[in-house]
């Protein structure tokens, strides 16, 4: 990237705008239908769209049943084109329209692909639905009949022709898409599912979809399936008023999907003209390809089954110049924005955790867990899940052995966070003063401290976490317990916790996959249900509101932590969603900042309304740049030997493990300078 208004530029950053439109229309006057067609194509092309997408049949209309044979509608349909390809000689934009061709006198339902005033190819539909309301077979003929695979028309030679055509935008990454027509979807096996495997990552559907009751939700599961099964993107436009009622009613749909997800859609039963615009994530379908083995066997298998395609090459040019990103980009990528999503998501992670610490103790046969609990964030979280467990299982939960451990840096806010939450909870619970054993080791390694010299070095630091954990794990040989993990995915990732003998190590860790933002809506979620009742509920609320630290070194002053984690390795919410990207879908750093800059800066203040105040923060891109920076390294460089040797713990996400078991495996002494030299395509000024 040579600068800033590159770096701003969606185009740059593996994402392209479609657009899906529904314009106004007669039926049989195809003049009118090019003209009104002309006025959404320019309205896409000024929102910076490279590809626009237009119903089924739209040039003559699709309700035009046995005038499809008169010569005056199909010369008319012909000179309305002529029209349109002058009209967009200057537009550096792929156009689908659909239209009714002769070719050899057969009539055949197309979609046809433009671009600067030249027709790139034809597409054909393959179904021809001729059952209820639909008689289409009567005029038109399946693509399977074509007799040619080439066309002159229009002044263009050799035109491409057929159902095997897939359109590849040479200029702009992983771009290229594929054509299929209406009830091609609702084939068992759509066309677009043999053209994914066969390369293409944009699925258009020109559709002529009359409506139903309900049958809006069909359209939504073919469309989400389809994208999902495929990895791809579908672009789904359907006819709207203006159509024939004479006995079906239009509801003018237009639904735009990415991978299952449902990314825009139009107005159902408008009167007006619609574009609908969506930035699609080109990088993410190329990364999910690049990483699901299934889809490559799947099209390995079907080799000698599969339709053989043609690729077009499609001479577009991505804009140029600052082209700000139009899609939300979440700032929790773990944590779902909406509530009631949100409270599902807690519920699944929190029980898959219970569920997991379950199974091992039902498959051990031990009915005791030990753990250590600090009054912060993940050792509260893991309590919770340990009291869960034992309530599921009909234990008690004094078979629960917590034990507070204070060292020379524990705030009374955070003991006694700790000590009330025990006993909330009806644990057996238990102190350890860790100084004396810390002091005896630090005079036995001859460190300073245990002269009375006030050094806080990482060995000062290490000794009481590994202090903890080696306490805990005697306790557990005497109780006949597993000593439970309390350790989150955020610490893993960015290498913040102690190798071995520390809070790294366990016999088993419920938060292992876990992020430290998803973990702090977990608890709010507990406390918010009053799960435990609403002392417990009380406690949660308080740790919550407490200001992360290790506490290891003594505060300076009061009961204040001299130590803020985030001080040290970055804001949480910034890492976490680094993490993410960086570990879900592979991408280059300088696209996590640009991510992160679109949901961080200013321009989406009030996007989250059922986000705490607390969260509703910015951050300026020279940040997102330094805390990035600091993950990169941390992440690639120093961390990696410690999660190839983490305990078991259950994933409880898609993006969300770092075990070399269960999701990511990497070598413990990699370089990170790949990384490091992609951060000098992110400017230091917005």
């Amino acid at each position: 990237m040579e600068n800033s208004s590159t770096f701003f530029n969606l185009y740059c950053h593996g994402f392209i705008r479609v657009a899906a439109c529904i314009p106004e229309l007669k039926v049989s006057d195809p003049a009118f239908n090019a003209q009104k067609t002309l006025e959404l194509v320019n309205r896409a092309y000024e929102n910076n769209a490279v590809l626009a997408v237009f119903p089924e049949l739209g040039i003559s209309g699709y309700s035009n049943e046995d005038l499809f044979f008169q010569d005056a509608l199909l010369l008319g349909v012909h000179d309305a084109l002529s029209g349109f390809m002058k009209a967009t000689a200057d537009m550096d934009m792929a156009v689908v329209v659909g239209a009714p061709l002769v070719v050899m006198n057969a009539l055949f339902n197309c979609g046809i692909v433009l671009h600067a005033g030249k027709i790139a190819g034809i597409a054909l539909k393959s179904y021809l639905p001729n059952y209820r309301e639909f008689y289409e077979a009567r005029q038109f003929r399946p693509a399977h009949e074509i007799p040619v695979s080439t066309l002159d028309i229009l002044g263009c030679k050799d035109v491409p022709i057929g159902p095997d055509l897939i359109f590849d935008i040479h200029k702009i990454p992983n771009f290229r898409f594929f054509v299929e027509i209406c009830e091609d979807l609702w084939s068992p096996i759509p066309p677009s599912s043999f053209a994914s495997l066969a390369g293409a990552t944009i699925v258009v559907n020109l559709s002529a979809s009359n409506i139903t009751v309900g049958k809006d939700e069909y359209r939504h599961d073919l469309a989400s399936n389809q994208s999902a099964r495929c990895l791809g993107s579908y672009i789904y436009t359907a006819a709207g008023f203006g159509e024939s009622s004479t006995d079906l009613a239009w509801d003018g749909h237009a639904i735009i999907y990415e991978n299952g997800t449902l990314i825009s859609e139009s107005r159902r039963f408008s009167f007006d003209p619609q574009v609908i615009c969506a930035d699609i994530d080109i990088d993410r379908l190329s990364q999910d390809r690049l990483r699901q083995t299934s889809f490559h066997s799947t099209r390995s298998l079907n080799r000698g089954n599969a339709p053989i395609f043609r690729r077009i090459g499609v001479d577009l040019e991505p804009p140029a110049g600052e082209i700000p990103l139009d899609r939300e980009i979440s700032r929790f990528p773990y944590v779902p924005a909406q509530a009631a999503l949100r409270d599902k998501r807690c519920y699944e992670v929190y029980n898959i955790q219970v569920q997991g610490l379950v199974k091992r103790m039902k498959s051990t046969g031990m009915e005791n867990l030990v753990i250590g609990v600090s009054g912060g964030l993940d050792s509260t979280h893991a309590l919770i899940v340990c009291a869960r467990a034992m309530d599921a299982l009909g234990l008690p939960r004094t078979n629960i052995k917590a034990y507070t451990m204070p060292g020379f840096a524990t705030s009374e806010k955070t003991y006694m966070h700790a000590v009330e939450l025990m006993k909330a909870l009806g644990t057996e619970s238990g102190e350890i003063d860790i100084k004396p054993g810390c002091i005896q080791m630090m005079e036995d390694i001859s460190h300073p401290y245990a002269s009375g010299r006030e050094l806080y070095d990482v060995t000062f630091e290490n000794v009481q976490a590994g202090q903890r954990t080696s306490v805990l794990f005697r306790i557990a040989n005497q109780r006949h317990a597993m000593v439970v993990g309390t350790g989150d995915l955020s610490e893993l990732a960015l290498g913040w916790c102690t190798y071995g003998v520390g809070d790294h190590m366990s016999h088993y860790n419920v938060n292992a996959s876990v992020p430290k933002t998803l973990i702090q809506y977990i608890i709010r979620w507990v406390a918010a249900k009053d799960l435990f009742g609403v002392d417990v509920s009380a406690c949660l609320n308080g740790i919550l509101k407490t200001e992360i630290s290790p506490e290891l070194i003594p505060g300076m002053a009061g009961d204040q932590p001299a130590q803020s984690t985030q001080a040290v390795i970055g804001p949480y919410e910034l890492q976490d969603f680094n993490t993410f990207y960086t570990t879900r879908y592979g991408y280059r750093p300088s696209k996590i900042a640009y991510l992160s800059w679109n949901a961080w800066h200013d321009r989406n203040k009030g996007v989250w309304p059922d986000v705490p105040e607390d969260a509703r923060h910015e951050y300026p891109l020279n940040e997102i740049k330094h805390w990035l920076e600091v993950f990169l390294h941390r992440f690639f460089r120093i961390s990696q030997y410690k999660r190839s040797c983490i305990p078991n713990s259950p994933k409880v996400g898609s993006g969300g493990s770092l075990s070399p078991r269960g999701d990511y495996r990497a070598p413990s002494d990699s370089e990170d300078a790949p990384w490091i030299e992609d951060l000098k395509n992110i400017p230091d000024e917005e």
